[in-house]
């Protein structure tokens, strides 16, 4: 099994005629991605990989069965192409957009729990399913990194990413499915929301969080873990710990406020609900070794 994609999930690329799109795609082929399609407006009848375009989503859910929509799509262009895919019944959606509108952000999170969906991102490289299947652009490399397992992985860093999974694979272990949430203020979805999908996942006994400076994710982790809507065992790697306290940080999702948010904090409520949590990437995979049965290799 996995969470949100799997070599059965029907995608269509939105954007696929563009530069990213079209580069973007033909990886995901690659990676055993099920790609039937994609939108371009004013670009039916051409075709990238072999896929038909369409000019719209409603054209394109006419023709095939789809299950989730992948958006490379500019910013200032994704809130509407997101409220497309959701108003033409997809109820999954990706998009890796940096520089959405906050206040865009915001309606889309909205328009995502009116239908009772799920939007990821955007801010991210998306979502990848080892051997199976991928959301995004990760590099051409990815499966020297990113090998199939039992490890959910979840993300809001970019640069982190590569490389703690990198130290959970060099420990003997696998993904099962990495999600990047995206780093900006307001995620399409938040840690606390995919937990549920890992914790009735069969394949994922173990869940590494990749987190960071500001925001409240990792305390809303650390309740559901209190409060056992989440029973795995939890390994959190956090990005931020030599931040200097008082100072205002570059990146748009670290904001410190209420009295959370702080590297600090967020590591004492992660380990008061039996999280265990590593001061450095390379301790990540020794710490899954404590609690997973087995052990790795």
């Amino acid at each position: 099994m996995s969470i949100f994609v799997d070599r059965d999930t029907r995608v269509l690329v939105q954007g696929i005629t563009g530069n990213e799109g079209s580069f973007w795609t033909k990886h995901m082929i690659d990676l055993g991605t099920n790609v039937v399609g994609g939108v371009t407006p004013g670009k039916e009848g051409q075709r990238v990989e072999d896929r038909p375009v369409y000019h719209s989503v409603r054209r394109a859910v006419k023709e095939h069965k789809v299950d989730a929509a992948m958006l490379f799509v500019p910013p200032r262009f994704t809130m509407d192409a997101v409220l497309e895919a959701l108003e033409s019944g997809i109820r999954k959606v990706v998009t890796i957009a940096d520089g959405i509108p906050l206040h865009e952000m915001v309606k889309i999170r909205e328009a995502s729990q009116y239908h009772q969906a799920m939007v990821v991102g955007g801010n991210t490289s998306g979502i990848i399913t080892p051997g199976r299947a991928m959301l995004g652009m990760f590099p051409h490399w990815i499966e020297r990194v990113y090998k199939s397992g039992s490890i959910g992985v979840m993300t809001r860093s970019g640069s982190l990413t590569n490389e703690v999974t990198a130290m959970v694979v060099a420990s003997g272990f696998g993904v099962s499915t990495l999600v990047g949430v995206g780093g900006d203020p307001v995620p399409g979805t938040r840690f606390a929301e995919l937990l549920p999908l890992y914790q009735e996942d069969e394949q994922t006994e173990a869940v590494v969080i990749i987190g960071e400076l500001g925001g409240t994710m990792e305390e809303e982790v650390a309740d559901m873990m209190s409060s056992k809507a989440f029973t795995k065992p939890l390994v959190a790697f956090l990005g931020g710990r030599t931040a200097p306290e008082g100072k205002r940080m570059g990146h748009a999702g670290a904001i410190i406020s209420g009295g959370k948010g702080s590297v600090q904090s967020k590591i004492e409520a992660l380990e008061a609900a039996g999280g265990m949590v590593a001061s450095r990437p390379s301790e990540v995979g020794l710490l899954l070794k404590e609690v997973v049965k087995g052990g790795g290799k």
